[in-house]
């Protein structure tokens, strides 16, 4: 019975990915979260009876070492993270703290004889780009905020620890994603949820920054995909969608979409952190799927089919 680790297991992707490895009966998942952002309702309950859940801190040597030891893990993913622009800018030492937790995560699989961990980094790492579509192996990684200091970091640590201790891992930029257990801290389900209640939708400025929008099952296919056909073993992978659109115009679909009255409400531009722009190449994520990606219109009319 091959054992999982899911760091930030409680989270939107973390629990996504569990419950995928989950249904798997022959699967045994350990979910670590300290449930800072992520929320204990979100951890999957497996028929199988495979789902263990542990309240504990990746940050905390102690903490996270005591999990490892106990269950000698085949396999980690490792999403556990400060997360949303606005929460990492304004705590900036709670986010550089993740590099502790980083160092832990490879120190305890190098020393567990754990097979391959799985990071998930970030676009942030990209910074404000110079070409489009954003590739892995191209783009120059020029952002100086401390979460995307610590997504490159961390991007470093691993390839390190593969070359010096032959610690296999597989690294996942992810690009936005959503899906029905995103907080609306996120910006689909924040402006879903004003949408719904005929509230305004804020943007920060005029709304033309661009992004993608991947829903949360074609991330999950994507990443459970490397792990089972050995795909992008010590390399790096762009997860997300490449249909671009403006901000704005994800607002104007939503409202559309949910028939609502909702005014859309223009707030000063962010001084730091929001990116003018995102399209990631996503040439690999699409053969490591084999299929078409879902759009911004399925995907919103999937969530509301939840609520």
């Amino acid at each position: 019975m091959p054992k999982f680790l899911i760091t930030g297991g409680a989270g939107n992707v973390g629990s996504e990915i569990a419950k995928k490895i989950a249904s798997y009966p022959e699967n045994f998942v350990v979910v670590v979260d300290n449930l800072l952002t992520g929320h204990i309702s979100k951890i999957p309950n497996s028929p199988h009876h495979n789902v263990k859940f542990i309240k504990a801190d990746c940050n905390n040597f102690n903490d996270i070492g005591s999990v490892f030891y106990a269950y000698q893990f085949d396999y980690v993913f490792h999403y556990a993270a400060v997360v949303g622009v606005k929460r990492t800018l304004a705590n900036p030492i709670m986010v550089l703290n993740d590099v502790e937790g980083i160092k832990n995560i490879l120190n305890l699989s190098k020393n567990t004889g754990v097979k391959r961990v799985f990071y998930s980094s970030s676009s942030e790492v990209y910074g404000e780009p110079v070409e489009f579509p954003q590739n892995e192996k191209t783009t120059p990684l020029n952002s100086k905020l401390p979460y995307a200091i610590v997504k490159n970091i961390g991007e470093a640590y691993f390839k390190s620890f593969q070359k010096e201790y032959n610690l296999d891992y597989t690294i996942f930029r992810f690009f936005n994603t959503y899906g029905p257990n995103q907080s609306t801290d996120f910006v689909v389900k924040k402006f879903l949820t004003a949408a719904l209640n005929h509230q305004d939708i804020t943007i920060y400025g005029d709304g033309s920054q661009s992004r993608t929008f991947c829903y949360v099952d074609d991330n999950i296919d994507a990443c459970y995909r490397a792990y089972i056909t050995n795909d992008v073993i010590n390399d790096v992978v762009n997860i997300g969608n490449d249909n671009e659109m403006s901000v704005l115009q994800l607002a104007n679909t939503i409202i559309a979409l949910t028939k609502s009255k909702s005014k859309i409400i223009h707030l000063p531009a962010l001084e730091e952190g929001d990116m003018t722009r995102r399209l990631p190449d996503i040439k690999r994520m699409k053969e490591l799927l084999g299929r078409e990606l879902l759009g911004i219109e399925e995907g919103v009319k999937k969530i509301m089919a939840t609520l």
